[in-house]
């Protein structure tokens, strides 16, 4: 018995081997490595799912800031353009355009527009399908674009 107990310890030492109840992970430290995955999961999932609400407020923000500030061009290089302005008049290349390259997608949530009975007013339909425009009036889109709206 001695003589086993002994061949087995030299056998360990000269082979750096484990006997095989000593190698890998028991069924509980299995479990428990598992659980931790999950957890640690399912904490990355929520923390980013709050991400892209945010980028689609930014989104509608800079979207309606840049067909304003395209409006504003417009209206300082044709004084006296006295209709309505439209989408095609800020892509197209007559009036000294294009002022915009291509009109924001509607695609995202939100869609934006120009009011037909003020020239220069940019609307923004929260959701997309809105029937009734609301004006965007600040940068942070405290009236059209927010994330209680998208």
């Amino acid at each position: 018995m001695r003589r086993a107990a002994v061949n087995r310890e030299r056998d360990t030492q000269n082979t750096g081997h484990k006997s095989d109840r000593e190698v890998g992970f028991t069924l509980i430290e299995l479990l428990i490595v598992i659980v931790v995955m999950g957890i640690l999961a399912a904490v990355v999932i929520f923390a980013l799912g709050g991400i892209s609400s945010k980028s689609q407020v930014s989104a509608c923000n800079t979207d309606a800031k840049t067909v304003q500030l395209a409006v504003t061009a417009f209206q300082t290089q044709n004084p006296t353009y006295t209709t309505a302005i439209s989408s095609t008049v800020l892509t197209g290349t007559s009036y000294g355009g294009p002022y915009l390259q291509s009109w924001p997608s509607s695609t995202n949530g939100y869609a934006i527009s120009l009011s037909t009975t003020k020239a220069g007013d940019v609307s923004v339909y929260v959701p997309a399908t809105s029937t009734s425009p609301v004006d965007f009036e600040s940068e942070t889109g405290s009236t059209g674009c927010n994330s209680s709206a998208l």
